[in-house]
């Protein structure tokens, strides 16, 4: 049995697609890009920012950085709450939290914004530790994240699980020698999930209890 519970944000708890995409296309049309269709930008939910404007617009690794600035002028404030809860998952916090095990967040976005939203959605309560990257990007690959958390926590792996939609979650998890749920109700594939190696599929939210 888990008895410590890593939760991926983006894509996992909540769907953020709309914040995201509209503080993408808010920073690359500051560099004269304009998007116009925002389901092109849903490769940017889960990985690291600096990855996806490097990886899909080219940007040098210093560009990226100068794009995450202005990215976040927009989400900040407005994008942040652009955002819903997916349907269950406080249920299924509860439910994890009353049969005594630790909740964790695991998150490649910035800690001061998941946070934020953590408490914006009154989710907070059920979390013992919240680990996102830092606001300087230093520590933001889901291995590093996924690494903090359990230090600052002082958890074991040998009772953890790691959950998220992206194949990011699951090689974060492979790198700290913890076995990994896969979700398909996110931003991931059912192919990607596997390839990357997850150790369990959960197809909705009402699938991950069981599993634990």
């Amino acid at each position: 049995m888990y008895n410590t519970i890593l939760f991926d944000l983006d894509g996992t708890l909540t769907d953020p697609a709309v914040g995201i995409t509209n503080s993408v296309a808010y920073a690359l049309e500051k560099y004269g890009i304009k998007v116009e269709d925002r389901k092109s930008l849903y490769s940017f939910i889960g990985p690291p920012l600096n990855d996806s404007f490097v990886k899909y617009y080219a940007f040098t690794s210093e560009k990226a950085m100068e794009a995450i600035m202005v990215y976040r002028e927009y989400f900040r404030d407005k994008g942040i709450f652009e955002n819903e809860v997916y349907e269950g998952i406080p249920e299924l916090l509860e439910k994890i939290k009353k049969s005594g095990r630790k909740i964790v967040l695991a998150t490649s976005k910035p800690e001061e914004f998941a946070v934020r939203i953590l408490e914006h959605f009154d989710l907070i309560k059920y979390f013992d530790v919240v680990a996102g990257a830092s606001m300087d990007e230093k520590r933001n690959k889901k291995g590093d994240v996924i690494k903090y958390a359990m230090e600052k926590g002082g958890f074991s792996i040998d009772d953890a699980v790691m959950i998220g939609d992206r194949e990011h979650d699951i090689y974060g998890a492979k790198e700290n020698g913890i076995p990994s749920i896969g979700v398909l109700f996110g931003y991931g594939s059912e192919s990607e999930l596997k390839e990357a190696g997850a150790d369990y599929i959960a197809p909705t939210v009402g699938d991950i209890f069981s599993l634990l």
